[in-house]
């Protein structure tokens, strides 16, 4: 299998952290990509142009990462992450949900910020920095939910909270959220997150 990849992408790191936890690394060619590259092939790929995508042996590409992870997890030899049908499953899909809400609103305000002058809207900006914070506090609200078994909504909110310090490092996400901080700080004690880090904080 052939996962295109950027190391700064929060999806990427969910779909590396499904790796690593299920144990096929062996298995999983990465190939870097740029996906904002004006030169960039990934397209022929994924028609969206976005990472992660996986080619299978058989020349399918899934995409993303919702669908990446849930394949991936069905090929490990560890404890699955995609719980069986029933209230955990909808648990999990409902974090991973809202993590990557996250994520999205947090990747379309910077990429706001990276506008020209006179481009870029401070309202759109302000739009996204909100349904952060209220995705944030709905974390706050349910983070002893979050302290059971580990499922791709673990993944997925840690993935999310994670680019936040990465991208946003100088507004602290954990003021006023002391359970959802406790439990990052916690979980954060995990092989498969510390191995997927990006690189030093950059431009692209």
């Amino acid at each position: 299998m052939k996962l295109r990849w950027s190391p700064t992408s929060p999806y990427v790191r969910k779909v590396m952290m499904v790796v690593i936890e299920r144990g096929l690394e062996d298995r999983v060619e990465r190939v870097a990509t740029d996906p904002w590259s004006a030169d960039t092939d990934l397209p022929r790929e994924n028609p969206l142009g976005k990472v992660p995508a996986l080619t299978l042996a058989d020349g399918t590409t899934l995409f993303d990462s919702p669908v990446v992870a849930e394949y991936l997890d069905t090929l490990g030899d560890r404890a699955p992450l995609f719980p069986p049908a029933g209230p955990a499953r909808w648990s999990a899909l409902r974090f991973q949900a809202v993590a990557d809400g996250i994520c999205d609103a947090a990747i379309l305000r910077r990429l706001e910020s990276m506008r020209p002058d006179g481009e870029r809207s401070v309202n759109w900006m302000e739009r996204q920095r909100k349904a952060v914070a209220r995705a944030l506090d709905l974390l706050e609200a349910d983070a002893a939910a979050l302290g059971g078994e580990d499922t791709i909504g673990t993944l997925a909110v840690l993935a999310a909270l994670a680019y936040l310090d990465f991208r946003f490092g100088d507004e602290d996400w954990r003021e006023g959220r002391p359970a959802l901080a406790a439990w990052f700080d916690k979980a954060s004690d995990r092989d498969s997150l510390r191995r997927t880090a990006p690189p030093v904080q950059r431009l692209q």
